[in-house]
């Protein structure tokens, strides 16, 4: 139970023992008391003025005095203007550590019974991984961790993009610049060779912009399933699917359902035929259809063009609806960028419009672009970073950072190798993921690998000392060493303080799909035990009663580290 249902309910049986009348414990209000006030907890009195027939004040004393004569967890009160303000006394902190730490599922919330989707990823077959994705991919693996610990049933899905003009540009400039070469022959990996392909194109067509039309032709050839064309395409797709499992791999990124633009796009067109005819789309002299938005504030939106081929929005449109359909959905939840704002603003007003009342269902984690401290990336010119070269420089950069802070000095070099890539991989995912989703932010290698301050480092680190401790400790401890009559310190009851909160911490990223407030409340844990451990013998203390709780405390801070940081994606070490 969390401290506020605790004061809810108890608040509850005051009322009823004081005033006889009975009240919905969920109806009152409780709140973390604020700062400058006296108190863990408060309760908002002015609610309950017309049960009480008193003065705020007269009412917050009269409630206040009740709970201390007959709640034994609480030990003091004081009433501001309307507002009660509790204090918990040590057994409630002691009785509260001791239940989260028989608690082995502590954090994950009851089943829902609800089931969400999550599409992340999606990446086009023109071009390898980059930096965009890395922040695309991290967001929804750990969305999608998150919502599975909220209780709902998740599905991680992803739809690649593998067919378009921009997958025959690629074609098209293999075919004619790369004399054959291949994966193998050049030992590039498929998705950076084709990546080659793709740049070398753009440069191709700024000399001969008619290569163009040479390209919108391969494009039709492969609609027409022309066997030359569709040949080129599956081994070229082939490459890149292999490169892009690589690349998820080395993330740790896993999909329970992976969808291809080639078996999808053709989706929607009995969609709009359906609109044509309840009116919610209209035809053009040239064949094309348009759903109107004007009257929403939005612009007319092109469904199908003239020539009866698909557009993005119309193979969404079809997509969504198979979805819904055959995974029962409650919920479905695409984490895209925030140019595709518009995007998901036309396609759930038309599907609203199409009559799918799941259309408010759906949810468009719009989040901010990842810039490098020299400027935006660009895919056509090659300025790209590449997933790949990112992920191997995290490990170099974790590697020189380790060695000159001597921190690892005396692990074998095989250990040392699998902390250098947990270190940069942890470093990578903490300091994008700590951002707030909808912020444009800034990505600096060096500063995501710091062992001080706000990053993925701080927290492993500080997880692999407290493990250090437990493993130097020579007495056995457990739950059952929290005595209630025990006497935390001040820091103590801090640390107990924030471990309860980090339930609510997950409803609250899971309700706003934003792993950051898991990651910053990881950093605020580790960062309060640190300076819990820079004040407070553990191994030193003489008394065993005392040094018992206290390895049990760490224990059960140290669990927590690892289930928040779980959450991100993210390994701890035991040993650092």
């Amino acid at each position: 139970m969390t401290p506020e249902a605790f004061i809810q309910q108890k608040a509850a049986a005051a009322i009823q023992a004081l005033y006889g009348t009975e009240v919905a414990e969920t109806s009152l209000q409780v709140s973390v008391t604020r700062k400058e006030f006296e108190g863990d907890y408060t309760l908002v009195t002015f609610p309950l003025l017309k049960i009480t027939r008193q003065a705020p004040d007269a009412t917050g004393n009269a409630i206040g005095q009740w709970l201390v004569e007959n709640v034994p967890e609480i030990s003091a009160f004081n009433s501001v203007k309307g507002f009660l303000n509790l204090s918990f006394s040590p057994m409630y902190w002691n009785e509260s550590l001791a239940a989260v730490a028989a608690d082995e599922n502590f954090g994950q919330l009851p089943a829902t019974g609800r089931r969400v989707m999550v599409e992340f990823s999606s990446p086009n077959t023109n071009k390898p991984l980059h930096l965009g994705h890395i922040r695309n991919n991290l967001l929804g693996d750990s969305v999608s961790r998150i919502l599975k610990a909220c209780g709902n049933d998740v599905i991680k899905a992803t739809l690649v993009n593998d067919r378009g003009v921009h997958i025959c540009k690629s074609m098209y400039a293999w075919e004619k610049l790369f004399d054959g070469k291949t994966p193998e022959s050049t030992g590039i990996k498929g998705d950076h060779l084709v990546g080659d392909c793709y740049v070398a194109y753009a440069k191709l067509e700024k000399e001969h912009p008619e290569v163009n039309e040479e390209v919108h032709k391969m494009l039709v050839k492969w609609e027409e399933g022309d066997p030359h064309v569709r040949e080129l395409w599956t081994m070229m797709n082939g490459w890149v699917f292999k490169g892009f499992d690589e690349t998820y791999k080395a993330l740790g990124i896993t999909f329970d359902k992976v969808d291809h633009e080639s078996d999808t796009y053709l989706l929607g067109k009995e969609l709009v035929q359906e609109g044509l005819r309840r009116g919610v789309f209209e035809t053009e002299p040239d064949g094309s259809v348009w759903c109107d938005l004007t009257a929403d504030g939005l612009d007319r939106k092109l469904v199908l063009r003239g020539d009866g081929t698909s557009v993005y929005i119309t193979q969404d449109l079809g997509t969504a609806e198979r979805r819904f359909a055959q995974y029962n959905l409650d919920s479905h939840v695409y984490v895209v960028g925030n140019e595709q704002d518009y995007h998901f603003q036309v396609l759930k007003l038309i599907l609203g419009k199409l009559g799918f009342d799941w259309a408010q269902r759906i949810y468009h984690l719009s989040y901010g672009m990842v810039e490098l401290p020299e400027g935006k990336m660009k895919s056509r010119e090659g300025t790209v970073v590449d997933a790949d070269d990112l992920i191997q420089s995290m490990y170099e950069e974790a590697k020189k950072t380790s060695e000159e802070s001597g921190k690892l000095a005396d692990i074998s070099d095989e250990e040392k190798e699998r902390l250098y890539h947990m270190i940069g991989l942890g470093a990578l995912k903490y300091f994008i993921i700590k951002v707030d989703p909808k912020k444009t932010m800034l990505f600096n290698p060096k500063e995501s690998i710091d062992f001080n301050g706000n990053t993925g480092p701080f927290i492993q680190y500080t997880h692999a000392r407290i493990c250090s401790i437990l493993r130097k400790a020579t007495v056995a401890y457990g739950a059952e060493d929290i005595k209630a009559d025990a006497q935390p310190s001040a820091k103590e009851i801090r640390l107990v303080k924030l471990l309860g909160l980090y339930p609510g911490k997950v409803a609250e990223a899971g309700a706003s799909l934003s792993p950051a407030i898991i990651a910053n409340y990881a950093y605020e844990l580790a960062k309060e035990f640190n300076q819990y451990y820079h004040d407070t013998p553990i191994l030193k203390e003489e008394d065993q009663a005392v040094l018992k709780y206290r390895l049990e405390l760490i224990d059960v801070l140290a669990r927590t580290l690892r289930s928040a940081m779980g959450l991100l994606g993210i390994q701890l070490p035991e040993r650092m």
